[in-house]
């Protein structure tokens, strides 16, 4: 054989190698995952021959459901709440990812987890096709109502919000809101032109009506990042809820010509105590504070291990999410120190009056107050409560977990003394409830030149010396009045919660 054939005849070989691996590959490697395929069209027929299972609240009150329905496939993913608890449940289309609890659980609402074996077992044996597991969720229906309906009511015109509130004690979700929210009832349709159209017109939507606010952006947290602050001078430096430090009117951090200034309206002496710090919210105190009162190239370090203690740099991912389907974003400090690694203390002042590169999610902000208030523990937030069987038999529940301890229980009990002078005789009266124990910190983030301010409040409610309930309220470029609506907010929020308890006085 001459050259040029024996040549062909080798890229031949090679090619029908190439091709035998490559069937191989297809057939035996990536098979399972080509027949379980969102876009495989077999699958979504078979899938969709079963009812999914129900996602519900306490008290049966369904907020994702499968209705019977007459074309090919058997059954519609339907949303009676519409957007109320969107950012929560998700959605299921059709053609395409789940989002939400729905890609959580998607195994057992399906019926095709292994905890429903017994079940689909019996159905071989009797021909019936029983529907998937259901899920409970930790949501109250009176907060996350409450929630919703105050950020669309929200007295500062407001348009981008968020609202989430943890039970302290377990870190069971109690409210979840971002506004704007979106309907899911489109995306689900069996008309995959018209669900494709729905999903287009959100995604282009300038709001971003898809988007999380509550834990898949950050904002600058302004001075709600002062109860960090204020942590790291009770563990480092000894400092007590009545220890005195300079104020004033102004403050020009070493190494900047640039004065830091209080909010408008607030009065700060030259001399006060911490307590008295947080309580008016003085810019001057904490700015000096950080950038002088730590010593020599150490605040940087101590306000960041302070800032990691309670969760920064670190996704706070659900106990019953680890794969991180609901895609949280992590709270950041950002660089406050110089090339040299020495303290870059004109963005330690900004930095510790949540300005500068800090950014935190509603999420994580809500875990601090949480801390606080549970005394010194942070827990592990979860949505999902329990795992029920198609008969609504109990398969799994959930059961808390601690996530860390950034504090002591000393230090838990000053912050907690400061942040209820705060809300007693502070910026944050709005939230305010007769009968019960509320603290908190208001803050007012600068966004930009020519951006409005955003508007924060974290909080939480004690009955004695029980921990209820924590909460966070962001309002996005909600202007001069932002920071107190967030509280009056947060008020109202807890209020519909305590009384769906029946802890209203």
């Amino acid at each position: 054989m001459n050259a040029p054939l024996r040549r062909v005849g080798i890229v031949v070989m090679v090619l029908f190698g190439l091709l035998f691996v490559n069937l191989n590959w297809v057939q035996g490697y990536k098979a399972d995952d080509y027949r379980t395929s969102d876009f495989n069209g077999r699958v979504q027929i078979e899938e969709y021959e079963r009812p999914r299972g129900v996602i519900f609240l306490a008290g049966g009150v369904p907020v994702a459901q499968s209705t019977e329905t007459q074309d090919a496939l058997k059954y519609l993913r339907t949303y009676p709440g519409k957007d109320l608890y969107a950012h929560v449940v998700g959605y299921k289309p059709v053609s395409g990812a789940e989002t939400g609890v729905e890609k959580l659980n998607n195994d057992f609402l399906a019926g095709t987890s292994d905890r429903l074996v017994v079940d689909r077992l019996r159905d071989m044996f009797t021909g019936s096709t029983t529907p998937g597991g259901n899920v409970q969720l930790t949501v109250s229906k009176a907060a996350q109502e409450k929630a919703v309906e105050q950020l669309k009511a929200n007295r500062v015109n407001a348009r981008h919000g968020a609202v989430v509130m943890i039970d302290p004690k377990t870190g069971a979700l109690l409210a979840m809101a971002s506004m704007p929210a979106f309907d899911p009832n489109p995306l689900t349709s069996h008309d995959l032109g018209a669900a494709d159209k729905a999903f287009g017109e959100l995604d282009r939507n300038p709001d971003k009506p898809l988007l999380n606010r509550a834990m898949q952006d950050r904002y600058p947290p302004g001075s709600t990042f002062k109860v960090i602050a204020a942590a790291a001078a009770l563990q480092e430096l000894g400092f007590n809820v009545n220890t005195v430090q300079q104020g004033g009117a102004t403050y020009t951090a070493p190494d900047t010509t640039t004065s830091i200034r209080n909010s408008p309206g607030v009065n700060c002496p030259n001399q006060l105590s911490l307590k008295e710090a947080l309580r008016i919210s003085c810019n001057t105190f904490f700015s000096r504070l950080c950038a002088e009162g730590f010593g020599a190239n150490k605040g940087a370090d101590k306000i960041k291990a302070m800032a990691q203690a309670f969760g920064f740099e670190t996704t706070p991912t659900f106990a019953d999410d680890p794969d991180n389907a609901y895609r949280v974003a992590s709270s950041q400090t950002g660089s406050i120190k110089d090339p040299d690694g020495t303290d870059d203390r004109p963005a330690l002042a900004q930095s510790c009056i949540g300005q500068a590169n800090v950014a935190m999610t509603p999420l994580q902000n809500a875990l601090v107050a949480a801390a606080v208030a549970n005394g010194r523990t942070q827990m592990r937030p979860f949505v999902v409560q329990q795992l029920q069987g198609p008969d609504l038999v109990p398969i799994e529940t959930a059961r808390p977990r601690e996530l860390r301890r950034p504090i002591s229980p000393q230090i838990a009990a000053s912050l907690q003394e400061m942040m209820v002078a705060v809300v007693e005789n502070g910026t944050g009266r709005s939230a305010q409830i007769p009968g019960f124990t509320v603290g908190g910190k208001t803050g007012t983030a600068q966004a930009g030149e020519s951006a409005k301010d955003h508007g924060w409040f974290i909080g939480f409610v004690k009955r004695g010396n029980e921990p209820l309930v924590a909460i966070c309220v962001f309002l996005e470029s909600a202007d001069r009045g932002g920071s107190g609506e967030a509280a009056r907010i947060s008020g109202e929020v807890m209020k519909a919660y305590l009384a769906e308890k029946g802890l209203s006085r």
